[in-house]
């Protein structure tokens, strides 16, 4: 599917990551190939030489008092944040605009899960009586959009998708999707994942920790999404546009480099950036144009939600005109391939 546009501009970014809290400090950890993993501590590797992209320099208390905090999960703390800095950069504050024409939707892979370990926990360990209802809210993977959203005040559309390593793209095009359709003037979007030592623990029981799961990483990156008359009327500065979305679902036996060919744009990016386990993929590898990449799983590792970090950092790398390829896989699909302009061109 190929859904073009240019009525979708990009007014308001958000990272939080391994390099630490702000596009800026993301986008020059990239520029300069700088690893931000760390090694996993001793005494929860579950073996030598893991590392891990851990947030380690966002701290709740720099942006909510402890109590308030403790109501939300990690996933939760996150996203609420970077949506908090998203629509700040954006020049969107509480009550400037109808709620109502506000949305948010969020891809994730794992949201809750520490919530939900501690939840079933009590109940595996003591039945019924163990349960604490006050974890149950944040053990679905859509708390995290629900509790942005309630403590920013969005009431437009609020999805969240979980989509393997595509989980952020599936989330950038519903965002674009209800743009378009006119259910929403403005649209949060992005990506958000937490990172905790059961999931090491998981990932190494299913042989995943030296392949996709390696490196693996934790974090949120959101982009606000504007229609463009919209982003004018309040004079809103336009940091770049969104030109194309094109999308496939399976790539057929034998025809794998048709269908690829079908993915990509006509013509050659300036920058290309490359998320979920596309870097993998021998024949995206052959494929795909030799131009500079923001390449993130070397330097802030990989999650399934690492495409909103990725788009993130890509617009924010653009010059103005400059064009930019974000091209997200799982293995066994989807594939997206989300095209921007930097800047405000027509």
């Amino acid at each position: 599917m190929i859904q073009e546009t240019s009525d979708i501009v990009i007014t308001g970014l958000a990272a939080i990551s391994a390099a630490g809290v702000g596009v800026e400090l993301l986008v020059a950890a990239v520029r300069n190939s700088e690893s931000c993993l760390t090694p996993v501590p001793e005494e929860i590797a579950v073996r030598p030489g893991l590392r891990w992209g851990k947030a380690a320099q966002f701290r709740t208390a720099d942006f909510m008092p402890p109590l308030k905090a403790r109501k939300f999960d990690r996933c939760s703390l996150l996203a609420t944040v970077a949506t908090g800095l998203a629509l700040s950069h954006a020049g969107v504050t509480k009550g400037s605009l109808s709620p109502e024409r506000i949305g948010i939707t969020m891809g994730s892979g794992f949201g809750g899960i520490a919530n939900s370990e501690e939840f079933l926990t009590g109940y595996f360990q003591t039945g019924v009586d163990g349960l604490a209802p006050m974890l149950f809210p944040n053990t679905v993977a859509n708390a995290a959009a629900s509790n942005a959203s309630i403590e920013h005040g969005l009431q437009g559309p609020n999805v969240t998708t979980v989509q393997r390593f595509c989980s952020a793209e599936s989330a950038f095009q519903l965002a674009c999707r209800f743009i378009a359709e006119g259910r929403a003037d403005v649209m949060v979007t992005g990506g958000v994942d937490e990172l905790t030592p059961r999931m090491l623990q998981g990932f190494h029981a299913l042989h995943q920790d030296r392949h996709y799961a390696a490196d693996y990483a934790e974090g949120c990156g959101l982009l606000v999404l504007e229609r463009r008359a919209h982003a004018e009327a309040r004079r809103a500065e336009i940091l770049g546009t969104v030109t194309a979305v094109r999308t496939l679902g399976l790539l057929l036996a034998g025809r794998e480099s048709e269908a690829v060919g079908k993915l990509l744009p006509p013509g050659q990016p300036e920058l290309l950036s490359l998320s979920g386990t596309a870097d993998l993929m021998p024949l995206f590898a052959d494929l795909l144009p030799r131009t500079p990449r923001v390449a993130l799983p070397p330097v802030t590792g990989r999650s399934i939600a690492m495409g909103g970090l990725a788009m993130a950092a890509l617009v924010a790398t653009l010059a103005d005109g400059e064009t930019g390829l974000h091209l997200a896989a799982s293995p066994e699909g989807p594939y997206f391939a989300i095209s921007f302009t930097g800047g405000a061109p027509v």
